[in-house]
């Protein structure tokens, strides 16, 4: 025996399979997209699931709920739903509800799922977070399977790994990090949004090719007019590569779970998020992901990291595309009497932990991360917004 303190170490390596299908007409009868995908542990055994959908999908496609329930009765010799599928009210509100949250719960429990069953979504990002935190959470995680359903689910957050719903009135403050078994993009589904929906993924698009791809945001400026007017080839050719850059970070950008102070992905996302908060979600995530950007372009310009014209370019685009560059919660004063939008710098940290990492841009394609951004030169660039926007 020994007094002293012993430590042992083991590495535990876990590999992860991100698998992201297109397909158009997911439940089309001869569509097997999604029933190849749900893959029994057992060899010649049948698939237990349950589905949760966002019931605005009935209204942008009149007949839907029937179309998915025969496609699923054709298939029971794959597939056996262990409920009748769960339709969800839609937008962020459905984060915001405890209530839903418990409902999704007590489906799984009733329909006795198991870690080797499925949760299969469809939906926008915030039934598709909702549903995934339930199932992350139902017995220490349930495999699920993503259908997102509009343009900012398909080209960003359907394909992430992340899942989560709002508490102490913060975004995300419960929340997992879990890789879906698959994601199914269905790009019939674009086609049925009205204009806000469908535009909102484009801003996901643009950032990331800021962040990523220069060559990417030159193929989106050169087609600007015919992605505002949405213009289906180049419509969905963008939504599918911005997915594609996504995904791609996540598998290869060495940390997929978040795990340093970093979040490369998130540009112009603090502010967002802030706006996001301080509108009771008014703002859509991707009018606010466009303000925020707006503001950490000027921001980035004020400070000589981005030279003008770069930074003009890039906000013409964004406008371009239909998208406001400023809204006048941002003005907001908080308890503490400065404007609520600064406290989104320190959300923003705390969310993440660790040193305060903001990332920034020189030009397309060239990201580089802050560690700190000067109060008085935000406030300059919100006056800016304001001055040339509101």
């Amino acid at each position: 025996m020994t007094d002293r303190s012993d430590i042992l170490s083991f590495p535990i390596t876990v590999r992860h399979e991100h698998r992201l299908i297109f397909t158009r007409d997911v439940f089309a009868p001869e569509n097997t997209a999604l029933a190849d995908v749900l893959t029994p542990r057992e060899p010649g055994g049948t698939a237990r699931a349950v589905v949760f959908w966002d019931g605005g999908l009935e209204a942008a496609f009149p007949g839907f709920a029937e179309r998915m329930s025969r496609w699923f009765a054709a298939r029971t010799d794959r597939v056996c739903l262990e409920a009748e599928p769960v339709a969800l009210p839609g937008g962020e509100a459905v984060k915001n509800d405890s209530h839903q949250l418990e409902r999704a719960w007590a489906t799984i429990n009733a329909a006795k799922l198991c870690r080797h069953s499925f949760v299969i979504v469809l939906g926008g990002g915030a039934v598709l977070d909702m549903v995934g935190f339930a199932a992350a959470t139902a017995h220490r995680g349930i495999p699920i399977v993503r259908l997102p359903t509009t343009s900012l689910s398909q080209a960003d957050g359907g394909v992430g790994v992340k899942n989560g719903v709002n508490y102490f009135g913060k975004k995300n403050w419960l929340g997992a990090f879990v890789v879906p078994h698959a994601v199914v993009n269905d790009l019939a589904f674009l086609h049925g949004l009205p204009p806000r929906d469908r535009r909102a993924g484009l801003i996901e698009a643009v950032k990331v090719a800021l962040i990523r791809d220069a060559g990417f945001f030159e193929f989106i400026a050169a087609r600007v007019d015919a992605l505002a007017a949405f213009n289906p080839e180049p419509y969905e050719a963008v939504i599918r590569e911005s997915a594609r850059q996504h995904l791609e970070h996540i598998a290869t950008g060495g940390d997929p779970f978040e795990r340093g102070s970093a979040r490369p992905l998130d540009f112009g996302h603090w502010a967002a998020h802030k706006l996001e908060q301080l509108s009771d979600f008014r703002v859509s995530h991707g009018e606010a992901v466009a303000v925020g950007m707006a503001l950490d372009l000027i921001y980035a310009r004020r400070t000589s990291l981005l030279p003008e014209p770069v930074a003009e370019r890039i906000l013409a685009v964004i406008q371009r595309l239909g998208f406001e560059l400023y809204a006048p919660i941002m003005q907001v004063r908080g308890a503490s009497g400065r404007q609520d939008m600064l406290d989104g710098l320190e959300e923003f940290r705390e969310h993440l932990g660790g040193q305060l990492t903001i990332p920034m841009i020189r030009g397309p394609g060239q990201r580089l991360d802050v560690h700190e951004m000067d109060g008085p030169t935000v406030k300059a660039s919100l006056d800016e917004l304001r001055a040339r926007y509101g």
